[in-house]
């Protein structure tokens, strides 16, 4: 295996959702409560990086003719799990700074730490797999503008009747495409890969070890994504039916 070198882009990236975010805290939401700023500029930073990861992922995966799950990582492919990376360690930081009155916390530090791990281990301990990693990554924040906006519009309050109706008219597009793309789309990939890495595909250039750890993160993440919108969508009907049983009352 070749040495890997630290790159610049790691830390260039990081110092970019850092500046995001203070923007956010310091003007964007300025006028918003003490509460929401903080979770706002969180969704801010969230929102470039899923967006922008959509794109560059999916760039690098098509320009790569050697693509597959065993794959060596491109220089392309490297600097989109280093901009993943920095996300994931902007937004440690400020789950540090801004603990969330309402808990939750260790939860999303243990996911993000998880998921650094599998970035960084793919990117400067083995140098392969970044496709499958890639792939899961588009997956999973194709549907990063409409969860960012319904979660800025639920953290803008229902004084402000304009967030409210934004966030009844995303709900259901988000749900439904979060479902898609969560217990659908992503299971199938994370089940194609594993059994690509249990059938010995990548034991000549992934470790067992490493392999097996990123299967385990996957597949709790994936998890936890398909138990989290299966208890929105039973909050979702349940006032649905609320509100359907009061119109006949």
């Amino acid at each position: 295996m070749e040495p890997i070198t630290f790159t610049r882009d790691l830390p260039l990236f990081f110092s970019i959702f850092i500046f995001v975010y203070l923007l956010g805290y310091l003007f964007i939401f300025k006028n918003w409560t003490p509460e929401s700023r903080p979770l706002a500029s969180s969704c801010l930073i969230s929102l470039l990086h899923g967006v922008s990861a959509v794109l560059l992922a999916g760039n690098a995966l098509f320009s790569d003719p050697n693509r597959g799950f065993s794959s060596a990582n491109t220089d392309s492919q490297n600097s989109v799990l280093d901009f993943s990376s920095a996300y994931f360690l902007a937004d440690l930081l400020h789950l540090a700074v801004f603990p969330s009155p309402a808990g939750g916390d260790s939860l999303f530090a243990a996911h993000h730490a998880a998921v650094l791990f599998v970035f960084l281990t793919c990117r400067y301990l083995v140098a392969h797999g970044a496709c499958a990693l890639l792939a899961l990554l588009v997956v999973a924040e194709a549907t990063s503008a409409c969860q960012n906006t319904w979660t800025l519009a639920d953290a803008r309050g229902p004084d402000a009747q304009l967030a409210v109706r934004l966030r009844r008219f995303v709900t259901l597009p988000f749900y439904a495409s979060y479902s898609v793309c969560r217990c659908v789309l992503a299971p199938l990939l994370i089940v194609k890969m594993t059994w690509f890495y249990v059938s010995g595909g990548a034991d000549d250039v992934i470790p067992r070890w490493v392999w097996v750890s990123w299967t385990v993160v996957i597949v709790v993440a994936a998890t936890v994504s398909v138990l989290w919108i299966w208890n929105l969508w039973v909050l979702y009907f349940q006032e649905r039916y609320s509100k359907f049983t009061k119109k006949v009352i």
